[in-house]
């Protein structure tokens, strides 16, 4: 049986959708169609069930979906062992982390990585989703949360603090408040996504009885969303520190009130230790923590 034919099968299993399939492989619908309907041509019986709201597997395309489950995972980590057998790191290196994160605090500080290592080609995925490194969705990651997983290498590379945020032009309009009470008289921004990190909306607590919350005036799931929010006038934010570091629109205000701390932390798979592509990154991130924390005096 034909590989190809065999991965687009896999990725069709997986998703139920020959669109999602067709955005995985980054194949057109069209084709992911045509290679499953020739693979189902050679082995001469059906393998999904079409109907409207995607695919079902036949009983012969679970049969064989269990042979070719973790195929692609392990053709993905004797690619990425031949790539690290050569002296110098070369190849693709996948790096998922957060949309803030990845676009606020990485992507400035990649001048120096490509000029030192111009035959890697990293591949952000930024997703506030966690991809799955077991299954080599990426090489490595950057959290927001300490891993459970005991099968995945794990290194802190610093705390992120967080505070009270609004923008120059917002305060010269409307003012500063002057206390946590004051709060109530300004619009207020809240980060409103779901997922590891707790009392992501602080704010909306922040001096308030137990109940009573404070209510928003705009709420995003994105951090990254907010921060711009905050940088045009919208209102007040709590942010991390990092995200409000590089913006010199953005002013911290009531300075002696903080948010819950998190810890951020570089994460890789087992099989991927010897990697000189993920140990080149990784030296990378502790020059660049090393610097941002003599930034804050850390």
């Amino acid at each position: 049986m034909d590989w190809d034919k065999l991965k687009t099968f896999q990725a069709a299993a997986e998703t139920g959708s020959l669109t999602a399939a067709a955005e995985r492989l980054d194949l057109s619908q069209s084709a992911v169609s045509r290679q499953i309907a020739a693979l189902e041509e050679d082995l001469g019986m059906p393998l999904f069930h079409r109907h409207a709201r995607g695919l079902l597997l036949t009983e012969q395309g679970q049969i064989l979906q269990d042979t070719t489950a973790g195929m692609s995972e392990r053709v993905a980590l004797a690619q990425s062992r031949l790539r690290d057998s050569r002296e110098k790191p070369f190849g693709p290196l996948r790096v998922t982390t957060t949309v803030a994160l990845g676009s606020i605090w990485l992507t400035p500080r990649l001048v120096e990585f490509t000029s030192d290592y111009p035959d890697i080609i990293l591949d952000f995925r930024l997703t506030d989703q966690s991809l799955d490194l077991g299954k080599l969705e990426a090489d490595c990651a950057i959290r927001l949360l300490r891993p459970t997983q005991a099968d995945l290498i794990q290194r802190k590379l610093f705390t992120v603090g967080q505070s009270l945020y609004a923008s120059r032009t917002y305060l010269s309009q409307h003012g500063s408040p002057s206390s946590i009470a004051d709060l109530d008289k300004h619009p207020i921004v809240l980060y409103g996504a779901t997922g590891p990190l707790q009392n992501v909306d602080w704010l909306a607590t922040l001096g308030r009885r137990p109940g009573n919350p404070r209510k928003p005036n705009l709420i995003l799931d994105n951090i990254y969303g907010v921060m711009k929010a905050v940088q045009f006038g919208v209102g007040i934010a709590g942010l991390p520190d990092y995200v409000a570091s590089g913006n010199p629109e953005l002013v911290k205000i009531l300075p002696d009130v903080s948010g819950p701390e998190f810890d951020i932390y570089f994460v890789y798979p087992e099989e991927l230790r010897r990697s000189k592509r993920v140990k080149a990154f990784s030296d990378f991130l502790t020059r660049q923590t090393r610097l941002w924390r003599n930034d804050f005096g850390i």
